[in-house]
């Protein structure tokens, strides 16, 4: 299993939040490059990069930030937040990004979603399908930067775009990101039973090693952590044997 670290940018910044809470901000660096050099010097070999101010308005505020760390690293990128249109993937594809991480549209408008599968292949789209559990544990995603809760489940989405032949997954828990909680180890878990075949990168909770050991043993392909890092709850040591590339 690998490590991406998460970088959250918010009018320029590095920052995090607490269960996708615009208004429990912390603030990390106002360079986000500064941080992404940081990762670059740990080992790392890719990075999430979440436009947040994008994944709430649909237009993308922070394209700056994304260019800058495109050209001052050699780090490979998946860039989400705020991309709901092929023209805006094919721009990143083309300038720097290895990936495109799209949640409200897989959500929304899955056609749209599935149609940028075919034109751009699995490998270069990731899917964000956010949840938020119900009291009887039934995963609803969440989109528009977790602002608002669609009436389609987790299972019901991945259903049919498991037919459309996706390839990698993002899945967050949102009421574990950002809190140092623990991930959902339950749901990646199931997840994995459900589609052996799928590149899941799990997402939220995640505190310390043993977390990410806990991660890897249910089989998720990828881990993406931001504040754990950030805090240095995770030694440089303790990162090494999650450095390979997936």
């Amino acid at each position: 299993m690998q490590i991406i670290p998460a970088i959250d940018i918010r009018a320029g910044r590095c920052v995090r939040l607490r269960q996708g809470d615009f208004t429990s901000e912390t603030v990390y660096n106002d360079n986000p490059l500064e941080v992404a050099r940081n990762y670059q010097q740990l080992g790392f070999s890719y990075l999430h990069i979440v436009d947040l101010d994008g994944a709430r308005s649909g237009t993308q505020s922070n394209a700056t930030s994304v260019r800058e760390i495109a050209a001052g690293t050699g780090l490979c990128m998946q860039l989400g937040g705020g991309i709901r249109d092929e023209a805006t993937i094919r721009h990143w594809l083309e300038n720097g990004v290895e990936r495109c991480v799209t949640g409200s549209v897989a959500v929304e408008d899955p056609n749209t979603a599935r149609s940028w599968i075919e034109t751009f292949g699995a490998s270069r789209i990731v899917l964000a399908l956010d949840v938020r559990l119900a009291d009887d544990d039934i995963p609803w995603l969440s989109t528009r930067g977790w602002t608002r809760t669609a009436n389609v489940t987790l299972w019901q989405s991945l259903d049919e775009f498991m037919k459309a032949g996706v390839a990698h997954i993002l899945c967050t828990d949102i009421s574990r990101d950002g809190a140092l909680s623990g991930p959902n180890l339950g749901l990646y878990r199931e997840i994995v039973k459900r589609y052996p075949g799928i590149l899941l990168q799990a997402s939220g909770g995640v505190r310390h090693i043993a977390d990410l050991v806990a991660l890897r043993d249910t089989g998720a392909k990828a881990a993406v952590t931001g504040r754990a890092l950030l805090d240095g709850c995770i030694g440089k040591q303790e990162i090494a044997p999650f450095l390979h590339v997936a």
